[in-house]
């Protein structure tokens, strides 16, 4: 989870991650913000993101976004 804050943090460092819960409903994270965590969670974690699984509720908080990594971990 540590790295994947960190990687947030280098896209949008005014955000507290521990304690955010709606980055997207909010308007907090633009789409070219999740496209570029996207495409870092890729190359850090080695997980490709279906686009039937980019949806708010699972990138409105840090805690969503790694329980998704850790779930498309497992389904590889």
């Amino acid at each position: 989870m540590e790295e994947l804050i960190e990687i947030m943090e280098e896209i949008n460092p005014d955000v507290d991650y521990a304690a955010c819960t709606g980055l997207i409903d909010e308007g907090i994270w633009t789409s070219f913000d999740l496209v570029m965590l996207i495409t870092e969670i890729r190359e850090q974690f080695g997980v490709a993101i279906p686009a039937e699984r980019i949806v708010p509720e699972n990138f409105n908080s840090a805690k969503a976004v790694y329980a998704l990594i850790k779930e498309l971990e497992e389904d590889d």
